[in-house]
């Protein structure tokens, strides 16, 4: 399905190729800009699909497209972010999942090299689903404290997490299993103990679970 996508980069030769290669793979640029205010006023006039941004842009090369990545997610929650990075940087990829990791991805630009990964990353994010690059999921999945804790999931809690990878709520996993709110917490505070994520974590307790699952899942 051809998807209408906004493009954030300030490196005008990466810019050109990402604009040619998804332009190849049948989709449509709908814009392709340099910094992250451009990129919201772009997605604020074309309501594209999906995004793609680099993290680091001007005017000090930190996190302006990642901030402009959140804003977007706030703004317009059914678009599509793929973030694209030089480095793993697991702490943005925490921050670019924990409120929904539906519709979101995070890639190394080196993926961008192997055009079928990098197109299939953009086309789920685009369909709303979650792309996120191995090196990435493994590096958070070693900071972790266990590994083994999936094992320890019942068959009822696997399906719990796998629709928490979805990116659905505790309320859209109870409808999903015509099941009680109630029940569908004492399941996700299950599976979080079991996988070894204490309350110390916080907010990024959930999204630790859904990398572990997703980690898994490449398998």
């Amino acid at each position: 399905m051809s998807s209408r996508v906004v493009i954030a980069e300030d490196a005008a030769l990466f810019r050109a190729g990402l604009t040619r290669l998804i332009e190849d793979r049948g989709h449509q640029v709908c814009a392709a800009v340099g910094d992250g205010g451009a990129l919201l006023a772009a997605v604020a006039e074309h309501r594209p699909d999906v995004v793609v941004a680099d993290i680091r842009m001007p005017p000090t090369h930190t996190d302006e497209g990642l901030r402009a990545a959140l804003e977007i997610r706030r703004r317009h929650p059914r678009i599509g972010v793929l973030v694209l990075s030089q480095y793993i940087e697991t702490k943005y990829t925490a921050l670019l999942l924990e409120a929904n990791p539906a519709g979101a991805g995070y890639l190394l630009k080196e993926r961008v090299a192997d055009v079928a990964e990098f197109a299939d990353a953009l086309e789920r994010v685009a369909a709303g689903g979650t792309a996120l690059d191995p090196e990435v999921v493994g590096q958070l999945l070693r900071a972790g404290r266990r590994t083994d804790g999936l094992a320890a999931l019942t068959a009822r809690e696997r399906h719990v997490l796998a629709l928490m990878a979805e990116g659905r709520s505790n309320a859209g996993i109870a409808g999903a299993l015509v099941v009680t709110g109630g029940t569908v917490e004492k399941h996700v505070a299950s599976i979080l103990d079991k996988l070894g994520l204490p309350p110390d974590e916080a907010d990024n307790r959930r999204v630790l679970a859904v990398l572990r699952y997703l980690g898994s899942s490449r398998g």
